[in-house]
Formats: C-alpha cells, sequence, structure tokens
C-alpha cells in the first residue's frame, strides 16, 4: 500500500464505520457466481488492512438479485446513502463501480454525499477520496464506462430478437384465438369454438360501434376464451365473461388481421425508479408486417376498427369530437359544429312537459376564458329537419333497408345460438372426461374414486346447467322471430318512415342511421336556424328551421281563440264563456280545456272587460241603483224581477244581476204603484209599524 493512500486514511475516518456493499444482479448469479460473491467480501481485509477493526465492519447484503440499473428498489442502497449522509460512514467498499450503481445519476450523489461527509470509497482497484478533484475524476470516469457497459449488455441481449423481428421471424406470445404450429408458423386456434368466439366480437363491434355494447350483447350469448398466463394452470384455455378492456384490446391488436407487429409499447422508468409502458403511435413501431400470417379479419377492416376506435375515444377529448351513438334523444350528438368558431358543439338537455329536449351549446370559450358561449341553438327543429331528410333521402332504398334488416337478425340469432351450443358441447366434453377417469380407476384406492366421483358430479350439473341455459335462450329467440314477427319487421324496413317513427325503435340506432349518411352539421343562429349538412361522399344540403317559440310564447293562447273569447263574454259569464269554448274545440296555450279560471286569468293578462262591465258600459243598473231612481225597497226590485216587470241580465257567476233602467212613465210601473204587492211592501217597510 503505497505512502498517498495510507494519507488519505486519517484518525477520522477510522473512527467511523466502514461499509462493505455485496450484490449480484440476479438470482441466478448468487447461486452460481459465487466467486463473485467471494471476491466482494474480501473486501473486508482491505478493510483491515487500512486499519478499521473487524468488530467496525458492516456488510450489506440486502440487495442480492437486484439490478442495480436504479436505486428505487434497492433497500441496502438506499440504507448506505443514508449512513453515509449522516456522517456515520468512514469508508465504502465495493468491488467495482458497478456493484454500487450502474446509474450515473445515483453514482454521482453518492460521491457528492460522500465529498460532503468525509468518506473514502475503496473499490479493487485502489483507495479514492471524492474531494479530491483527481479522485473524483477517476469516480465520474468509471462510473460513465459502468453506465455504458450496461447499455452494450443490453445491445447485444436483444439484438439478435430486434432482428428477427424485423423479418417478421420472432416468436411471440400470441393472443387468444393464434396459435404456432408444429414448424412454427402462425395459424388460427384449431378449436372451432374459439375461432367462432373471436369472430363473433369482431361481428358485434362492427355492428354496434361500441365496446360497451359489445360486452353487453356477447354476455347475453356466451364466454369469451382466455388463455391463462401464469401459475399452474399457465397455457390452458379458460372461458369467461367478456370484459370492457378486453373488447378493446382486441379490434387494437393487428395481429387479429393477420399483421406482424413488434414495438408497440416503450418501457420508461419514471420518477420513482418504477416502469411504465407507453403506447407508440404506428410510426415508431420496430417492425410492422401486414398479411405476416393467417387473420380473422383483413387490413382493410382493421383500419375501419382503429378510425371508429380513434372517433369513440376522441369524444371525450377537448374537442369533444364525434362519438358512439348514445342514448339521449339527441339526434345530431357528436355531429354538429359551430358555425361561428368552427369547433363540436356539445349537448344539454332540458325537460319540457315531460319530455327531454336537446340544445346545441358551443361552450368552448366559456370553459377555457370564462367567457359567454359561442351560441345555443334549439335542438327539437333542428332534429327534426334532419330526420326528414333522412327520410326523402332513404325512401328510395326502403327495399334494401328491409331485407338487411330481417337478414342481420337472423345471423345475430344464429350466431348467439352457436354460442350456447358450444357452450354445452365443452360441458358434456368434461363431463365425459370426468366419467373415463372415474371408470378407470382401481376400487380399492377408495379416496382417488370418492374424488373423481365427485368431480365427474360436478361436471354433471355444470352439463345439466348448461343445457338448461341453452333451453331457455333457444325458447326466447324462436319465440321471438316467429314468422309474424319477421312479417311485421319487414312491413317496418318496407316502409321507413315508419321504422323511423315507430317508438320501439331506440334512439341510439336511429343516430347510427344518421352516422351512416351524414358527416358533420353546421348549426348557424340568426333570426332563423341555418343547417349546413355534409353527407358521405362529400355531397352537401342546407336546410333552414324556424326558431321554435320560447317557453312562455308556446303558452300563449292563440289570437282566433282570444277573439272568440271576447266575442262571447259580450253575451256570458266567464263559466258560461268556457263552456262554449270547449263546445267549439278552442284549447288554452298549454293544450288544456277552458275553466272559469283561465278565462279571467286571460283576461286580466289581455285587459279585456267582464260581461260585468260590458253590461254596465251599456247603462244597466244594479239592485241598489235602481231601488234608489224608482224610490222602492230593493225588495220590491227583486219581486218585481220575478213578476216579469223589471228585464234584468245576469251579471256573473254568483247569480248577481244588472237592471235596464226604466224609461220615464213607463205604464207598467204605473200600474203597479198602486197595487197590492207596492202597498204591502209599503206596510212592512214603514217605520214604527204605521200604516
Amino acid at each position: 500500500m503505497s505512502a498517498r493512500t495510507d494519507l488519505k486514511v486519517t484518525d477520522a475516518h477510522l473512527a467511523r464505520t466502514a461499509y462493505l456493499y455485496v450484490r449480484q444482479s440476479t438470482l441466478r448469479q448468487v447461486l452460481t457466481n459465487t466467486e463473485s460473491a467471494t471476491r466482494q467480501h474480501a473486501l473486508r481485509q482491505r478493510a483491515i488492512a487500512l486499519g478499521w477493526p473487524a468488530e467496525q465492519i458492516i456488510a450489506i447484503d440486502t440487495d442480492q438479485g437486484q439490478s442495480g440499473a436504479s436505486a428505487a428498489d434497492r433497500e441496502g442502497f438506499q440504507r448506505l446513502v443514508a449512513e453515509v449522509g449522516m456522517g456515520r460512514a468512514g469508508i465504502v467498499l465495493g468491488l467495482e463501480v458497478s456493484r454500487l450503481a450502474r446509474n450515473n445519476a445515483d453514482w454521482h450523489r453518492l460521491l457528492e454525499i460522500c465529498a460532503l461527509s468525509g468518506t473514502l470509497i475503496c473499490d479493487e482497484d485502489g483507495l479514492y477520496d471524492p474531494g479530491e478533484f483527481n479522485d473524483r475524476l477517476l469516480l465520474g470516469l468509471k462510473g460513465t464506462m459502468s453506465e455504458a457497459e450496461l447499455h452494450f449488455i443490453r445491445a447485444r441481449l436483444i439484438g439478435g430478437p430486434l432482428s428477427k423481428a424485423r423479418r417478421g421471424e420472432l416468436q411471440i406470445g400470441l393472443p387468444v384465438g393464434l396459435v404456432y404450429d408444429g414448424a412454427g408458423n402462425v395459424v388460427l386456434d384449431p378449436d372451432t369454438s374459439v375461432q367462432d368466439a373471436i369472430r363473433h366480437v369482431f361481428a358485434l363491434f362492427a355492428r354496434t360501434g361500441s365496446a360497451r355494447a359489445v360486452v353487453a350483447e356477447f354476455n347475453a350469448a356466451g364466454l369469451f376464451p382466455v388463455r391463462v398466463r401464469t401459475g399452474a394452470h399457465k397455457g390452458e384455455l379458460a372461458w369467461m365473461p367478456l370484459q370492457h378492456w378486453r373488447v378493446l384490446r382486441t379490434p387494437h391488436n393487428p395481429r387479429y388481421a393477420g399483421a406482424f407487429a413488434y414495438g408497440r409499447r416503450r418501457e420508461r422508468i419514471n420518477g420513482n425508479g418504477k416502469k411504465t409502458f407507453q403506447t407508440l403511435p404506428r410510426d415508431q413501431w420496430i417492425a410492422l408486417i401486414p398479411n405476416a400470417h393467417p387473420g380473422y379479419i383483413d387490413w382493410e377492416q382493421h383500419e375501419t376498427n382503429q378510425r371508429l376506435l380513434l372517433a369513440n375515444a376522441t369524444a371525450h377529448g377537448s374537442d369533444r369530437a364525434a362519438g358512439p351513438a348514445r342514448e339521449g334523444p339527441a339526434l345530431l350528438q357528436g355531429l354538429a359544429i359551430c358555425g361561428r368558431c368552427g369547433r363540436r358543439m356539445t349537448v344539454r338537455y332540458h325537460t319540457r312537459r315531460g319530455v327531454e329536449i336537446p340544445d346545441y351549446q358551443c361552450m368552448h370559450k366559456a370553459i377555457q376564458d370564462s367567457g359567454r358561449r359561442c351560441q345555443a341553438v334549439p335542438g327539437a327543429g333542428v332534429d327534426t329537419a334532419v330526420g326528414q331528410l333522412l327520410l326523402d333521402t332513404l325512401t328510395p332504398l326502403a327495399l334494401e333497408v328491409a331485407l338487411t334488416v330481417q337478414t342481420e337478425l337472423e345471423t345475430r340469432a344464429a350466431e348467439a345460438d352457436a354460442l350456447r351450443r358450444q357452450h354445452v358441447q365443452r360441458a358434456r366434453h368434461r363431463a365425459d372426461l370426468a366419467r373415463r377417469r372415474y371408470l378407470s380407476v382401481d376400487p380399492e384406492t377408495r379416496l382417488v374414486a370418492d374424488s373423481l366421483e365427485a368431480g365427474w358430479n360436478d361436471a354433471l350439473r355444470a352439463l345439466h346447467a348448461a343445457q338448461d341455459d341453452y333451453d331457455k335462450a333457444s325458447a326466447a329467440a324462436a319465440a321471438g322471430l316467429t314468422d309474424e314477427h319477421k312479417a311485421r319487421i319487414h312491413a317496418l324496413a318496407a316502409d321507413f318512415p315508419a321504422l323511423w317513427s315507430n317508438p320501439d325503435t331506440p334512439q341510439r340506432e336511429r343516430k347510427r342511421m344518421v352516422r351512416l349518411l351524414v358527416e358533420d352539421v353546421t348549426l348557424i343562429k340568426t333570426d332563423r336556424i341555418h343547417l349546413h349538412m355534409r353527407l358521405r361522399g362529400g355531397q352537401t344540403e342546407s336546410l333552414t328551421v324556424p326558431i321554435p317559440p320560447k317557453a312562455w310564447q308556446a303558452r300563449q293562447t292563440h289570437p282566433d281563440t282570444l277573439a272568440a273569447l271576447d266575442r262571447l263574454l259580450d253575451e256570458h259569464t266567464d263559466a258560461e264563456t268556457a263552456e262554449r269554448l270547449n263546445a267549439a274545440g278552442h284549447r288554452s296555450g298549454e293544450g288544456k280545456p277552458f275553466t272559469p279560471r283561465i278565462v279571467l286569468d286571460l283576461r286580466d293578462s289581455n285587459n279585456l272587460h267582464s260581461h260585468a262591465d260590458r253590461l254596465r258600459a251599456k247603462g244597466l243598473l244594479t239592485m241598489a241603483e235602481i231601488a234608489e231612481r224608482l224610490g222602492v225597497h230593493p225588495t220590491t226590485i227583486k219581486n218585481w224581477r220575478r213578476a216579469g216587470l223589471l228585464p234584468s241580465h245576469k251579471a256573473n257567476d254568483k247569480n248577481e244581476r244588472l237592471f235596464e233602467p226604466p224609461t220615464p212613465g213607463d205604464p207598467r210601473l204605473a200600474a203597479q204603484q198602486g197595487s197590492p204587492i207596492k202597498k204591502r211592501v209599503h206596510t212592512r217597510s214603514a217605520p214604527g209599524g204605521a200604516l
């Protein structure tokens, strides 16, 4: 040991602990590369030679089987850094830099902490003080070489597989439905039930255009095959209900289209040292070779599925682009474009008389800049106009639609029946296999026989359950597709307007019909609503729709009804006017029959005079007024009215009456002034009972 080395070790270093770091990269190296472990532990003698007592040397070997590429999962290395940072370590010993760290960030962090705390570093080549420039420069160079060595090792390991992948010859894990044959070629799974299930998923996706709809329809018909990847049953085929994430993975995988693809994901290390996988765009894949092996769909169908999946995904993006058809009543959901700013319009619903009414709104500025919304367009009239245009457009194709609808329903029923039948066949095969195992067992091995008998019983119960499910589903399908129903569907499809307006047609299906013909619809609201539709194939259509009235305007009474009410009030009270309006077929602004209260509200809101006011305007008098004019008691007026001497008119619904004023010298009144009636009245009304 040189004198220069002796000068680096001081009493301050010897007063602290020496830490020996021991690590192997893999568990296999721990078991097989024992000589490397011996060399690392031999550094303890180097520490003793430098002056550290044996009891003051601590070996850290808890990171066995851990790679040095990162410090995230290495508890021993983290402990070492902590001890150095707290000033407890006098020296750190390691066989070489790669044992401590193969990552420059971790290595230089350790050097910096050692320099600050005055800790020495020792490896198989010598002793270093990170606080000195020359030693630190040499240690940094060693760290760089160690990281470069890791890169070279990785490049040599993956160079061969990458070369085979670029030629499409690399054997990698295949999705369910594809297997390798004896010659190493990719072929379809020989199990026809697996093939039928995969094809059924693609058929459902092409028909519904939504992964969620595929899950609902597929699980109603049968189970989906899954290849077990880990555990004791690795490689075996299992059947389970289809899940949403599996549906998304299936159309995304180019292997189902017969294409070899490699490098679709890239491994990244995040800030916590954890591995993450990033999905790359197609132009960054390492290899993509179409038509490399048989597939379930062709490449054109795969590209169509990718465009549909992209459209469904961007429905949740900032632009709110067209997504899958939903259940709401808005016909142009995802297709409406603002005619002012060119962005996608969102849908808002409000309820009017128990019915959901859509409104198309451009909310981008309101959301991003807290400004006013660009425009809001009432959707009821717009949807009606678009639907009518589709009816006019599709009428010549009514017969083709009829045949397509009926064939589609029959195809769906056949596919679902095939899946259910295959499930029964698999259950019957398992039951037969359990039966043969039980019959072939030696009767003397009672425990084995009992176990096999229990398995046979379980398989029989599963077979009966599968058969019952198949019988019920088949009966339901047969009941739903009778000749009568087929004829009814054919009649509806032949008359496409009836199919469109039929209340049994789901709104989601109407939206899918729209998407087959319409690319998008641009909406501009001025004094009217202007629609500019871009149809599939490049054709355009323009429509103009009046702006629907506001809620209070829609509830206004028709002018003809108000005119009839005004005329009737000349001769009738409120209740009588309401009866005659209802008899004539008039209705209020809310579509309700007239009542006296509604007539009263209409009179007040339209400044119409009541029947009583109109009679008063003609000069008719109240009972008190005419009694005062004639100089008699009001009771006398009542008696004269009953006797028919004073003509009167009903003024309101309380049976109050107004009287026509008598003319001077009326002989009827003059004759009655001396009549017994008048005398009796005067007798009763005389004060004090005087005659």
